[in-house]
């Protein structure tokens, strides 16, 4: 075979590839392809793996339980390594796209019990009370990261080993030298709006390479599912594009803007007349807390709150209003208002969107201090 006939036949193998990847099932077959995300045995570990369904569904009750082996996700021991999902939500899938699904859901044993790692079980309880559900709390998340070229670890764009100009043009920023990654993120911002996910929009950080996405605002556990398929579909663009997606706090080093997942949040009650003198109490009673809240908001998240780089210190707790470098900022639409939310800064990026939007409800709505 001469040289442009090898071409030919590589780009026609391409091309087929392509097609067949981006085959619409829904002509020729009743079929749906349900893909299964759960979270693994590690910070930021999202595992997944599809299975063929007869037809559509109507909602996840309706979805098979499956298993896999949790002795390869250090999830179990390899004596007993079954492990059970339970399907919880359903988004369409942006890659396979016709009727097919991707599927969260959560990790039990054989006989029904919540492994360790799930962490949705007891966000469900707290979302669950009575009181917390009267409130509908809201959740609007900023999550934000750092595209890494593959092969070295050292962020996209950035001459290896070497940091870029200093902080302050790449914050919305434009431009080639100034933005690195685009096409990944706008690709994830289009695909999560297919996916269903209440993705509000999306913006270059401080830092280059830097990114964040924002979801929300969503009404309880809700929020964390729609921000876990949001990651993975994150993850997804990224491997298809050949890079990674850190979610680091402190990916570079302190001179730069760490990467964090501030929660916006507001109930019923906070977003009606007289609301901003509940937000303040609600404050109050996480700043009694803040030892508490600290030891679930994320892994290395000391790194980050350094009380540099618009943090607070991750010892204290501070908050106020416009203050980007509080542990708590209340805007001044809210001051105005007498009405409406706060920003929770202190999330790291790595963070379990489950336990941090669960223990914010369960401080602010359940917890009874005086």
């Amino acid at each position: 075979m001469g040289e442009v006939s090898q071409q030919s036949f590589k780009f026609s193998g391409k091309s087929l590839l392509a097609s067949l990847v981006n085959m619409d099932l829904s002509s020729s077959s009743e079929k749906v392809i349900a893909e299964y995300i759960w979270i693994g045995g590690g910070t930021m570990d999202l595992r997944s793996k599809a299975r063929t369904l007869s037809g559509p569904v109507s909602g996840p009750q309706k979805l098979p339980k499956w298993s896999f082996d949790g002795s390869s996700t250090g999830q179990a021991t390899g004596e007993d390594s079954e492990v059970l999902l339970y399907p919880q939500a359903i988004f369409k899938d942006p890659f396979r796209r016709g009727n097919n699904i991707l599927v969260m859901c959560d990790t039990y044993t054989p006989t029904g019990e919540p492994i360790p790692t799930n962490k949705r079980y007891n966000a469900v309880k707290i979302f669950n009370d009575p009181n917390v559900a009267a409130e509908e709390p809201w959740f609007g998340i900023e999550q934000e990261y750092t595209l890494l070229q593959k092969d070295i670890k050292w962020p996209v764009g950035w001459p290896a080993g070497v940091s870029p100009g200093p902080q302050g043009p790449y914050y919305c920023g434009i431009g080639a030298d100034r933005v690195f990654g685009r096409d990944i993120v706008d690709a994830h911002y289009k695909a999560c709006l297919y996916a269903g996910i209440s993705i509000c929009g999306i913006n270059s950080e401080v830092a280059p390479s830097q990114w964040e996405f924002q979801v929300g605002p969503v009404v309880g556990i809700s929020a964390a599912d729609e921000l876990w398929v949001a990651r993975y579909i994150l993850q997804r663009v990224a491997e298809i594009a050949g890079v990674i997606v850190s979610f680091d706090p402190a990916p570079i080093h302190e001179d730069w803007n760490g990467s964090g997942a501030h929660t916006n949040f507001s109930t019923n009650s906070m977003r009606n007349d007289g609301g901003y003198e509940l937000i303040k109490k609600a404050i109050e009673k996480l700043g009694m807390r803040h030892n508490e809240h600290i030891a679930v908001y994320g892994e290395g998240n000391e790194r980050r709150l350094t009380g540099r780089c618009e943090t607070a210190n991750f010892n204290t707790f501070l908050w106020g209003v416009g203050n980007r470098g509080a542990s708590v900022r209340v805007g001044r639409d809210t001051e105005k208002a007498g009405k409406g939310y706060f920003e929770d800064r202190r999330p790291a990026s790595n963070m379990d969107p489950y336990m941090v939007t669960s223990m914010i409800a369960e401080t602010t709505i359940l917890w009874k201090p005086f």
